[in-house]
Formats: structure tokens, C-alpha cells, sequence
């Protein structure tokens, strides 16, 4: 059975990767995965947003893909080691502070793709996501992070694997284990996988084929070209997850 964060929205998938911040916007300051740019990725039409989470000192979770503050801000502070207001304050300029709870109440039209990214940001964003289990997708690349979140948010988001279960069932796929790689995909709403990892192939048609017998989808990180973009969903690929949300929407018209 589909996923209610799957059904009723446009196909292909576009998941705004971190939000969108345009060339015009990052001139301005705009950081990813603020709240500037989830909203503009919402007003260009997005209906997927891609973020991650981090815990504060204080135990507020934030959209934040990074350990530390260094790449986004120049502070090199881990974010566990600053409190929330301290870390809206560093934020303001550079298009405000995300804090998870706030952002699933204020863009409720809005289904977000949330990859937890620390151990102690996994009960707790469970727990906000609890209420909004049919917009959210709680994912990351640590399988039991993942499922420590979901069992936070009583099982009810969708999910896509972490990297353990991504490698288990390309692996299956590769050397022919039907069975055993329909067992995996059928724990998961969709996989969320690069194209390649460096001369490997990870997206090939059998592994799409087993995963749309499975009911999962195939979502294909990062993708900013448009002509990638066109030929990935020529082969059966179900959406793209990109740094450009607004160039991805022209190619797929609603």
C-alpha cells in the first residue's frame, strides 16, 4: 500500500535538495536549508522538500546538514555545542533559522524528506514528526538512526533506506537474489541512491524493475543537470533530488 507521502503529488518527484537558493539568492547571503530557502522552494512550486537534522546543545532540532557551523557561518562550533537562539542569531542573515517544529506548522502544504544526521537528534525529531506522519519521510545513512526515529514517531512516516540496507539490496539486485532483495525493499517507501558511486553503477534497470515490483521508489541524488535529469526518468527512475528545484520543475511541467 502507497505511502500516503507518495500519493497525490506530481510525478516525477522533484525534491528540493536543502530547499533552493538560486545563484541571486546565495549572492544575498541565503544559506541552504533556511527558511528562506524552503520557501522558495515551495513558491517556485516544489512539493518535496529534502532536508537534514541536528540536535542543539539545548535539544531543539534544526535543518542543518552539517556537524558544525564552519561551512554556513565561518564558526567552527559543532551545533551540539550551541544552544538554539544563539544559533537563530548566526542565522538571521543568512535566511533564518529552520527549527523542525516551526517549519512543519508553517509550510503544512509542504512534504518533507528528513535525513537525521545525528544519534541525538533521532528520538526527538521522531517525536515532532509524529504528527505530521503523512508529509514526512524520516530517512539517514545510519540504518539504526533511522529506525531509532521512526520508532520515536510510532512507525508511521514513510522511510527510505539507510546505507547498510542500500548496500544490501544493490547487492542482491547485482548478483540476481530476488527473493532476498524483495524482502528488504519491501521495509522501505522508497531508495534514495546516487546514480554511480565512482565507476559502479548503483541505478540499474533490474534494480528499478524489483523496486517498482515492490511498490518502492527510486529517487536519484544530487542532480542538477537537465539533461541528466530527462534521461534518469527515460529509464523508470520515480524523482530526482536537486540543487535546482526551479530548473527540475521547467523540465517537468505539471
Amino acid at each position: 500500500m502507497t505511502h500516503p507521502y507518495l500519493t497525490g503529488a506530481r510525478r516525477p518527484r522533484v525534491l528540493a535538495h536543502r530547499g533552493l537558493v538560486t545563484p541571486e539568492m546565495a549572492a544575498d547571503g541565503v544559506a541552504e536549508n533556511s527558511i528562506a530557502a524552503i520557501a522558495a522552494a515551495h513558491a517556485a512550486g516544489v512539493e518535496y522538500v529534502e532536508s537534514d537534522c541536528h540536535a542543539t546543545a539545548d535539544g531543539e532540532i534544526v535543518l542543518f546538514h552539517d556537524d558544525t557551523l564552519e561551512r554556513v557561518t565561518g564558526d567552527p562550533r559543532p551545533i551540539s555545542q550551541v544552544g538554539w537562539r544563539e544559533l537563530a542569531d548566526l542565522m538571521a542573515p543568512r535566511g533564518g533559522l529552520a527549527v523542525l517544529s516551526d517549519t512543519l506548522r508553517d509550510f503544512p502544504a509542504v512534504r518533507f524528506n528528513i535525513d537525521v544526521k545525528a544519534d541525538a537528534a533521532a528520538r526527538r525529531a521522531g517525536e515532532i514528526v509524529a504528527d505530521h506522519a503523512d508529509r514526512v519521510l524520516l530517512t539517514s545513512f545510519d540504518d539504526g538512526r533511522r529506525m531509532a526515529a521512526l520508532a520515536a514517531a510510532g512507525g508511521e512516516p514513510a522511510t527510505s533506506a539507510g546505507s547498510s540496507l542500500i548496500a544490501r539490496i544493490v547487492g542482491a539486485a547485482a548478483v540476481g537474489l530476488r527473493g532476498r532483495a524483495d524482502r528488504l525493499l519491501r521495509t522501505v517507501d522508497a531508495l534514495q541512491i546516487p546514480e554511480r558511486r565512482g565507476p559502479v553503477p548503483v541505478v540499474t534497470a533490474r534494480l528499478i524493475r524489483w523496486a517498482h515490483d515492490a511498490g518502492v521508489e527510486i529517487h536519484v541524488w544530487t542532480v542538477n543537470d537537465t539533461g541528466r535529469m530527462r534521461a534518469l526518468v527515460d529509464r523508470g527512475v520515480d524523482g530526482v533530488v536537486t540543487d535546482r528545484a526551479d530548473a527540475a520543475l521547467a523540465v517537468f511541467p505539471a
